[in-house]
């Protein structure tokens, strides 16, 4: 803000008009974020504060359906009545229970990793690694269109910084080229990029990293527990579990919905992780229910992966549907459907209009994503039915009609 109480150039009152200005700004541009408010438990049907019938649910990352899932959150109930409400501490004080090294060696061998360190968020997570991990005579090389959290994350750390185009491997070779003189080098890459549901290009990554001295770490928030055959994610996906290093994840969106992220990868990494990761040390430990609902959506999905297979023909139901309506969808054969707009004040009020029809869903714009790239993100679930899905067409279909963006 352009002002400094503590130099004397405004008074608190002038502070107030500059903060109002700014907010009246942000409504004029259409780019005001409203929350509604949700009374029921998440799931691919809910209950909107000032609506008497349930709505379809359609932008939550509960990906595989399990934030309600009634073993998951009999698991929590569990916990919280043997291993209490929270720890009133951060781990290494006396903040660590037998549920979090439990949660830890599942999610290991999960990712097929040597070890695991959990963070009350994958937010934490990444502002926690690049510090430790990196100096001064590093090298971090980041994709352009990198979560927010990865792009503070790195903020932090005292290493070389250079920005690659959004997944283009020519533009990646030429900095590892220029980087070239750095003591260690890590490229750094979003899974799965959350606004368009694009799918980084791993085994090239991979490729470009062993020929020149590189490490891979990937962000999977939304990847982890549905892609790839098993599950496990876009290293899974695409082959190359055993070239990816280092693997940030988050416990808030499929595996259980509730909070939580976590680092996998080297052993010694983790340890010096525990040693130093600011976010680690000065965070309380996360809640035993939260631990505990975590662990059982983790013990689901290593004892079957068949729920997420079933992603895949409901991603396609949706993105085939919608196409076919004329609408212009983001990315590719990810459940992270973006409804391409372009303009930031339609895709609010085109939001908005859909919750009318029973259907939930956001308009996402400026800063969330680039000018004049405005769009609602749809999700697809699990949980959701075939009519579910079909039903969040016909009203996207009514609603684009209405104004105009399909014929």
């Amino acid at each position: 803000l352009p002002i400094s109480i503590s130099r004397g150039y405004g008074t608190v009152a002038e502070a107030r008009t500059v903060l109002e200005n700014e907010l009246n700004g942000i409504r004029s541009a259409g780019t005001w974020k409203a929350e509604r408010v949700i009374t029921s438990k998440q799931g691919p049907q809910i209950l909107v504060d000032g609506s008497r019938n349930r709505i379809l649910n359609f932008c939550a990352n509960n990906y595989l359906g399990l934030s309600s899932h009634p073993e998951v959150v009999q698991a929590g109930i569990d916990a919280l009545k043997t291993h209490g409400a929270g720890l009133s501490s951060v781990r290494f004080i006396c903040g660590t229970q037998d549920i979090h090294k439990n949660l830890e060696q599942q999610l290991a061998e999960f990712h097929q990793r040597e070890d695991c360190i959990l963070y009350a968020s994958c937010f934490d997570a990444n502002a926690g690694l690049f510090e430790v991990l990196l100096g001064p005579d590093d090298a971090v090389l980041s994709d352009e269109l990198n979560h927010a959290s990865i792009i503070d994350g790195i903020r932090l750390c005292r290493a070389k910084r250079l920005r690659y185009k959004h997944m283009d491997l020519s533009d990646l070779e030429s900095k590892l080229k220029e980087s070239q003189s750095s003591r260690m080098r890590l490229i750094v890459t979003d899974g799965v990029f959350s606004m368009d549901g694009d799918v980084a290009p791993l085994p090239g990554i991979c490729d470009l990293a062993e020929q020149y001295g590189a490490m891979v770490f990937i962000d999977e928030c939304h990847a982890t527990g549905f892609l790839g055959p098993r599950g496990r994610g876009t290293d899974d996906l695409l082959g190359v579990m055993d070239r990816v290093h280092i693997v940030n994840s988050t416990l808030g969106k499929a595996l259980g919905g509730a909070a939580g992220g976590y680092t996998v990868g080297p052993k010694p990494l983790i340890e010096l992780l525990r040693q130093r990761s600011r976010p680690y040390l000065f965070s309380n430990s996360l809640p035993p229910p939260v631990v505990a609902c975590a662990t059982r959506a983790v013990e689901l999905l290593l004892a079957s992966s068949e729920i997420a297979q079933s992603m895949t023909a409901k991603t396609m139901r949706f993105r085939d549907k919608m196409m076919n309506a004329g609408f212009t969808i983001g990315g590719s054969a990810h459940p992270i459907c973006p409804v391409m707009l372009g303009d930031a004040r339609l895709a609010s009020v085109m939001a908005d209009d859909m919750l009318k029809l029973g259907v939930y869903v956001i308009g996402f714009s400026y800063p969330v994503v680039p000018k004049d790239k405005a769009r609602i993100r749809v999700q697809i679930s699990a949980a959701h039915t075939d009519e579910d899905i079909d039903d969040c067409v016909e009203a996207f279909i009514q609603t684009g009609r209405k104004h105009g963006v399909i014929e």
